[in-house]
């Protein structure tokens, strides 16, 4: 029955020619044969396959007489060399004659139709083919073949072609079997790649025969022919059938009779294919040679292209995980200790491209929690290749940022497995992935220097335990120092574990050894660098070198922080040896110093300061920088550098970023993005000579001078081939896909970017958007908008920023930072502000369309939004009308990329986007009246985008239609104008204190910020107009009497916010304050003084009240000079008098009532009007004879005849009795010497002799403040000379009229007659200095007065005592000597000078002093009589001594 047997043979006859029976058939084959059981094995297979094969089962015991199957051929009746033999005959009439042949043959129809199809698939494929095509058929051969199986397509479909029979007789020319003939026999249904692999014999040839194929296949793939789409499909569907049938768990396809094989053979074959990438990769593989294109094709067929029909993932990820651990463990051939010293070499950046992008597809599928479990699983059960364990330990924590959290946990466990048990493998596995991962960098996971020092810095570490755990651990490291890098080695010993001092010998034993196989290495561990990077995986460099290193790595930090970095300061203790044999020597490097002390002589100022350089050192370092000055020639030949040294590393990084824009466009090279982001970091840190980590650097916050950022040229250079990649890629992006639909390319890059460079980054985009924003293309507006989102993005990992001057020294998050550096004031900044603004808002909601508002808030600083807000209401009218639920826009991120960018319709778009106004709902995002206000005051009038009419439109609209209606809780003013007011006083004053006031042009107004704050004020004046029209009818206008003006309040709480105290920055700062209050009260109605109206039952209203407690309490000490207001307020609050006076009942009464009740409560408003009087009497006059005719009241006149005494006294004639009261006519009299020449002072004093003592008194008063004033205000218009030469008159005329005046210098505010009024008059800090005033005079003293008066000595020794503590606290320097003034008065302006006579007078005067002088002074030595102990000693002697008779003796004290 077999297929050689030839039917005409004679088997059924005996040699005589007569047929015998069948039962003797049967029994003669019995007894030939005997029972054989490989014979019955075959016999069943051959009769399986006869009963699978045969279409006539009624003829299966038929025996015909024929030719052998594989002799027949239908070449008669089809031409196989011809393309046009299947055209020429039907399908019907082949099978027809096969049938024929069949029953001719005697032989199924299926089994010679299958034999005849075979044998045409051979004859097609041995044909000539092009020997570069192995795996394809020619175009003459697939139109042959697809002919072919056209019609084996007819004989299946009218039961006429066995399949297994197919499948045996191809297997029998696989030799010359082409791979794309078998898939086409699968694509076309004739027989299946399952079946056909399945009914070969041999697995091991099959998986052999199609390894070759497939690395054929994957070669011409790669060799871009003509036939491209045939290739990928061949491979994908071969690929696809291997992973589904080799890695379905429970598979039902059970055709054939053994299932097993077909998983075997996928399983095979994909091994095979991956052991060969992965031993051509170990072999070094020539790039672009044949075997790196089949493996590159290869490692392909793991992406979603290929894949991407799989609809299961269970058997994908079943395949990805055998194709990891096939990685991990295939050909272990390195030990670890070949791990410890090889590592370094195996860094993400410097594995092949082809495994890290291999690496990268499995983590597509793959989860990092799987993967790392997947790792540890590998670890723990077989041998591993550690190169690629490691490789991939670097690939995790590149490509995943929370990998190293789970490496962290991962490596805790193993940490405490080992120490638990003394497990060796486990120690090593740890070690070996913390360093493989460090290596990477900060951005991806901690340093191995901080890990060694949380892991083993304390107690509390995994040594901690026991002593046997002390043990395991230096056992572990000293087998570990043959094979160290001298890297961790320095790790080590620099940071060792922290261990009992029982077991400290345990320690030194390893420290020692360590030390020693550094010195092998010739190592130093005290010549290591300060900034050295510890687990870097550089070499060492010299000590020269590292230092040069270390001092451009600790002048950047102190550039940034302004301080001495820490780890200079540790070192100038702790390591000594290197700080001054190589720190300082590089760091006082001999140059020619600028001209403008830059960072470098900043930091060496600071080292000096702090004692940290040898004066030796220094001195030396000064002769030398003098010396290059001299000779700048050869200063300039010892600076030259080398260009090739900083053009190769900046050459490399420009080719790094050129890749990375180029696969920005292709989708296919989406997968090596993250590779080239890490070459690109490589690359940065070679071109800014960065050989240590950022950890290793103590920045926690970053100073930037907003005004005037500089960078160092190769900053500068790198920054900005950075920056403008970021623009370009982001345009190549966003051309191919949305930005939510573009990968985190961004982010990584960002990431690198600012890791290494953030300072310098910052830096540059402050000098960009600052200061050259409007400048900027559409590109760049976009690029730095998208990097200021992820700036924003990762604002959590990022150090705060201190803004520099102007602005206030105060850390802003990154993304705050951005509302600084944008500014509002012209037009062109206004434009740019709304174009990045737009460009931001509009990548952030498209990037994270599908994230939550906090992500979206996060990522947008709310300045930035609200300044969008603030310039859309501003520029376009219609965004001022009310959104209606149909406005709702889409929005769309790809108009902006393009060059003719339409900003105004994209603002507006953005306006009106849906997302955008659900944002607007969040709290501290919706733009305020308060916000508002500080965004106008800004504007420069004389640039703004806005003329001045469409400014005031805008104003009346923005204040009264939108913020004032509008609810407090979304920013505006619940209809109240007087909290309006309130807030836009309090917004121009915020505005005037802060720094962006001082950053308008010099000649803008300095108070209100220029035209701008000239139109709010106006606003100011508008409202308050229309809140005194508001008041009820029955309160006086403009107040509540209980209340007074709101204004007031406003004063009281800012001014109690501020801080006290006499230092130079507070008295400025309120000082400051004081001039705006002022400033805003003249620019509203006088009647926000005194109030409209005077009742008879309250004639002194609360605002007047209210004034003059700011009178009395701030305006007298900052806001007036020698005794009197300034004119503008003084002449401000008489108009506001008379206009509330005359409309009360009796104007005079009423003016006398408030003024004399002036004279106790705010005496300085009338000695103001004193000095002012010769302008402010005209007006006064003008504005009461306009209602009144009547005189003036009697309190005016009195200042009138006040004036006109002092003109007469100091007038050659006769002079008039001065009028009551005293003081008034003092104070006039002092006003109108202050405005005469000296001669003529000194010739007209003499009339003093014929005035009252009070009078005189009080005029020494006035005096001695104008002696004050002189020396405390350097722009005075009073003459020091001529003050201190009146002084001495009138204490000289004191003297000889032997009038009292000691109370002077004694007064307190319960002395009713004096103390209450002065003081009042005064400005605290003159009262302050009246010590330096009384022994400015003292050689005006009278000789007989000193002992004569019995407080005297009381007075001098107080004034001395207070005068000391004065010099001590340092108030003295406000009263140096003016330049230019006589040798005379210098001596007495000097305060050392002045303490020391004074010293000497008292220690001459208080051994001549009577007894009863000394009363009451232990109560003055009581707290300070440490002033002087010398001075204190000689009091308590005297006082001490025993009385005497209190008889005069004459003095010798001058």
């Amino acid at each position: 029955m077999s297929d050689s047997q030839v039917p005409n043979s004679a088997a059924g006859q005996d040699p005589e020619g007569r047929r015998r029976s069948w039962a003797e058939l049967l029994a003669g084959r019995v007894k030939r044969q005997k029972y054989n059981p490989e014979r019955a094995q075959k016999l069943k297979e051959s009769a399986v396959r006869l009963l699978r094969s045969h279409q006539d089962l009624n003829a299966l015991l038929l025996e015909v007489e024929g030719p052998p199957c594989k002799k027949l051929s239908l070449s008669k009746v089809i031409d196989c060399d011809s393309s046009e033999a299947y055209a020429n005959h039907s399908s019907s009439f082949i099978g027809s004659a096969l049938q024929d042949q069949a029953s001719r043959l005697g032989v199924p129809v299926g089994i010679l139709s299958a034999g005849m199809v075979a044998s045409s698939v051979g004859q097609i494929c041995t044909a000539p083919a092009e020997t570069s095509h192995p795996v394809l058929l020619t175009v003459e051969q697939r139109k042959k073949l697809s002919s072919l199986l056209e019609f084996a397509r007819y004989l299946l479909a009218h039961s006429m072609f066995s399949r297994l029979s197919f499948c045996q007789e191809l297997w029998k020319i696989q030799n010359s079997l082409l791979l794309e003939a078998v898939w086409h026999l699968h694509v076309q249904g004739i027989v299946s790649l399952q079946e056909l692999l399945e009914s070969h014999p041999d697995m091991h040839a099959v998986g052999a025969w199609l390894f070759r194929n497939l690395c054929r296949l994957c070669e011409q793939i790669e060799a871009s022919c003509q036939h491209a789409d045939i290739t990928r499909a061949m491979l994908s569907d071969f690929v696809q059938m291997f992973v589904l049938r080799g890695f379905q768990k429970n598979s039902d396809l059970r055709r054939t009779v053994e299932p097993e094989k077909m998983p075997q053979v996928a399983v095979d074959v994909l091994q095979r294919m991956l052991i060969f990438a992965l031993d051509a990769l170990a072999a070094g593989v020539q790039e672009e040679s044949s075997t790196h294109k089949t493996v590159r094709c290869w490692f392909g067929v793991f992406g979603g292209q290929t894949l991407g029909s799989v609809i299961s993932t269970g058997p994908l990820k079943r395949f990805f995980s055998h194709t990891l651990t096939q990685i991990l463990t295939h050909s272990p051939v390195l030990k670890a200790s070949d791990a410890v010293q090889m590592q370094r070499e195996w860094t993400f950046a410097r594995t092949h491209p082809l495994l890290t992008a291999l690496y990268r597809r499995l983590f597509v599928m793959l989860s990092p929690e799987e993967l790392v479990g997947h790792l540890q699983e590998v670890l723990e059960t077989q041998e591993v290749h550690w190169q690629r364990v490691l490789s991939f330990v670097s690939a995790l924590v590149v490509c995943f940022p929370e990998a190293q959290q789970l490496l962290e946990d991962w490596v805790a466990r193993l940490m405490a497995q080992a120490f638990e048990s003394c497990q060796l493998d486990s120690m090593v596995t740890a070690f070996l992935v913390v360093r493989q991962a460090a290596l990477e960098g900060p951005s991806a996971f901690l340093s191995y220097a901080d890990w060694f020092k949380a892991s083993f810095g304390s107690m509390r570490g995994y040594h901690g335990c026991s002593k046997k755990a002390l043990v395991f651990l230096f056992t572990f490291l000293s087998d570990l120092v043959p094979f160290e890098s001298p890297r961790y080695l320095q790790v080590h010993i620099l940071h060792p574990p922290l261990v009992p001092s029982k077991y400290r010998s345990l320690l030194t034993d390893y420290i020692s050894l360590a030390k020693t196989r550094l010195a092998d290495l010739k190592v130093s561990i005290e010549n290591m660098g300060l900034y050295e990077d510890l687990s870097s995986s550089g070499d060492i460099t010299e000590p020269h070198s590292q230092a040069l290193q270390d001092v451009e790595k600790a002048v950047m930090v102190f550039e940034h922080t302004g301080k001495i970095p820490i780890t200079v300061m540790e070192a100038s203790i702790f390591r000594r040896p290197y700080y001054v044999s190589h720190f300082l020597p590089a760091l006082l490097t001999p140059r020619v110093l600028p001209k403008v002390p830059d960072s470098h002589v900043a930091f060496i100022e600071s080292l000096r300061r702090a004692d940290k350089i040898p004066p030796s050192l220094y001195s030396t370092y000064c002769q030398a920088c003098s010396a290059a000055e001299e000779k700048p020639e050869d200063a300039a030949l010892g600076v030259r550098a080398e260009p090739s040294s900083a053009e190769e590393p900046l050459g490399q990084l420009t080719a790094a970023l050129g890749e990375l824009r180029a696969s920005m466009t292709d989708p296919s090279q989406h997968d090596v993005i993250s590779t080239q982001v890490a070459v690109i970091s490589e690359r940065l840190r070679a071109v800014l000579g960065h050989s240590e980590d950022d950890s290793s650097i103590e920045i926690s916050k970053i100073q930037l001078s907003i005004n005037t950022p500089r960078l160092e040229p190769q900053e500068h250079t790198a920054v900005d081939l950075l920056l403008t990649s970021f623009c370009q890629n982001l345009m190549a992006a966003s051309s191919v896909a949305p930005p939510e639909r573009q990968g985190p390319w961004a982010t990584l890059f960002m990431r690198t970017m600012c890791g290494r460079v953030l300072p310098a980054v910052l830096t540059r985009l402050c000098q960009l958007l600052r200061h050259q924003g409007p400048s900027l293309s559409a590109p760049h507006v976009l690029g730095l908008a998208a990097l200021a989102v992820h700036l924003g993005e990762s604002r959590s990992v990022f150090p705060e920023v201190v803004v520099g001057p102007p602005a206030p020294d105060a850390a802003l998050p990154v993304p705050a930072l951005f509302d600084s550096l944008l500014t509002c004031r012209t037009r062109d900044s206004l434009l740019f502000c709304l174009k990045f603004c737009t460009a931001a808002i509009s990548y952030s909601l498209c990037k994270f369309s599908s994230q939550s508002r906090d992500i979206l808030c996060s990522c947008l600083s709310p300045g930035l939004i609200k300044k969008f807000q603030f310039l859309v209401f501003r520029l376009f009218s219609e965004a001022r009308q009310p959104l209606s639920r149909e406005d709702a826009a889409s929005l769309s991120w790809r108009p902006l990329y393009l060059p003719s960018a339409d900003w105004q319709r994209a603002a507006l778009s953005l306006w009106t986007h849906r997302t955008f106004r659900e944002l607007l709902k969040e709290e501290n995002i919706h733009l305020t009246y308060q916000d508002w206000l500080h965004l106008e005051l800004e504007i420069q009038p004389e640039a703004d985008a806005l003329s001045d009419t469409q400014r005031q439109d805008f104003h009346q609209w923005a204040i009264h239609e939108h913020f004032l209606p509008e609810s407090s809780a979304s920013g505006g003013c619940d209809g109240d104008l007087e909290a309006a007011c309130t807030i836009l006083v309090n917004a121009l004053m915020d505005f005037q204190q802060s720094s962006r006031s001082y950053d308008h042009s010099e000649n803008s107004d300095l108070v209100f910020g220029g035209r701008t704050g000239n139109d709010i004020i106006s606003r100011l004046q508008e409202m308050v107009a229309d809140l005194e029209l508001q008041q009820d009818p029955s309160v006086p206008l403009g107040h509540t009497p209980s209340q007074g003006h709101f204004l007031f309040g406003i004063f009281r709480r800012r001014l109690q916010a501020l801080t006290s105290g006499w230092s130079m920055a507070a008295s400025l700062q309120r000082q400051r304050e004081l001039l705006m209050y002022k400033r805003i009260l003249l620019r509203l109605p006088s009647s926000v003084l005194c109030g409209s109206n005077f009742q008879a039952e309250q004639p002194i209203t609360a605002r007047c009240e209210q004034f003059f407690h700011l009178v009395n309490s701030e305006m007298r000490n900052f806001c007036s000079h020698g005794g009197a207001l300034t004119q503008d307020i003084t002449a401000h609050f008489f108009r506001g008098l008379l206009n509330a006076c005359l409309r009360s009942r009796d104007p005079s009464l009423m003016v006398d009532f408030i003024l004399a009740k002036c004279q106790t409560r705010c005496p300085l408003i009338l000695t103001s009007a004193l000095l002012w009087w010769p302008s402010l009497e005209p007006v006064l006059l003008c504005q009461w004879r306009r209602h009144c005719q009547r005189p003036l009241p009697r309190e005016l006149q009195k200042l009138q005849e006040g004036r006109q005494f002092a003109s007469d006294f100091l007038s050659p004639d006769a002079a008039s009795p001065a009028p009551n009261p005293d003081w008034l006519s003092a104070a006039a009299l002092h006003f109108a010497i202050q405005q005469v020449r000296e001669e003529n002072v000194r010739k007209q004093l003499k009339k003093l002799d014929c005035e009252r003592e009070e009078l005189l008194v009080f005029l020494f008063f006035f005096s001695l403040m104008g002696l004050l004033s002189s020396h405390l205000t350097l722009n005075s218009t009073t003459d020091p000379p001529k003050t201190f030469h009146v002084c001495a008159a009138i204490l000289e005329c004191l003297e000889k009229r032997k009038i009292s005046w000691l109370a002077l210098f004694q007064l307190t505010e319960s002395d009713l007659s004096l103390g209450q009024l002065l003081l009042r008059v005064a400005p605290d800090q003159h009262t302050r200095l009246l010590p330096f005033a009384f022994y400015s005079l003292l050689s005006y003293f009278h000789e007989d007065a000193a002992i004569r008066e019995e407080a005297f000595l009381h007075v001098a020794v107080d004034m001395y005592l207070k005068l000391v503590q004065l010099f001590v606290a340092g108030d003295t320097s406000t009263v140096s000597p003016p330049a230019g003034r006589s040798l005379e008065l210098q001596g007495q302006g000097n305060p050392v000078e002045l303490i020391t006579k004074a010293r000497l007078f008292l220690l001459q005067l208080i051994p001549r002093c009577p007894k009863k002088s000394f009363s009451h002074m232990a109560e003055l030595l009581a707290d300070r009589g440490d002033c002087d102990p010398e001075v204190s000693a000689a009091l308590q002697s005297r006082q001490q001594a025993a009385p005497d008779a209190d008889l005069y003796q004459e003095p010798h004290l001058f």
